[in-house]
């Protein structure tokens, strides 16, 4: 499997993962959930403004968030002809956002983007956390995923899925 990234980042903003750790995780998630097409995933950062038209457009809140996922394509979509990459959408992350809330998880900046990005990648692969088993399913594919990928360390104690319906993303 390979992941294939296109990353927009709006003037002035980074994240502090590199593009080789990003596609690394992209990777993980892919091998996690056993799929063996390659992908193609759109990856934005994006200012906390611009999360709030975003969150309003797409979710009717009028609040930013630290991610959203947009899906396209699902890679076992019968559609796909075998061995045709999969566009599986564009996730859409806010660093300030991400980086205010951070301190309040005890995780580094770092950590809550590697969370938040496999958290976006989960969801363009179908997984979703409105009902609690949901959320566990989820948050299992969160801990096997970020068990296997370089991380700063501090998200051993957070639970990982934190959001649950009702709450943004």
């Amino acid at each position: 499997m390979a992941c294939f990234l296109d990353i927009e980042t709006d003037e002035g903003l980074e994240l502090p993962l590199s593009e080789d750790e990003l596609a690394g995780a992209c990777d993980a998630v892919l091998a996690d959930a056993n799929v063996g097409r390659p992908c193609y995933v759109s990856l934005s950062v994006v200012s906390d403004e611009q999360m709030r038209e975003l969150n309003l457009e797409w979710r009717d809140v009028d609040a930013p968030t630290d991610v959203i996922s947009l899906e396209c394509e699902r890679p076992d979509d019968p559609d796909l002809a075998e061995g045709e990459p999969c566009e599986l959408g564009d996730v859409v992350l806010a660093p300030a956002f991400i980086a205010a809330q951070a301190g309040s998880f005890g995780t580094t900046f770092a950590d809550e983007c590697r969370l938040l990005w496999v958290h976006g990648l989960l969801h363009l692969l179908g997984h979703d956390h409105m009902e609690e088993g949901e959320a566990l399913t989820m948050q299992a594919a969160e801990e096997r995923v970020l068990a296997a990928i370089p991380t700063d360390g501090t998200l051993t104690d957070v639970v990982l899925t934190r959001h649950r319906a009702g709450d943004d993303e």
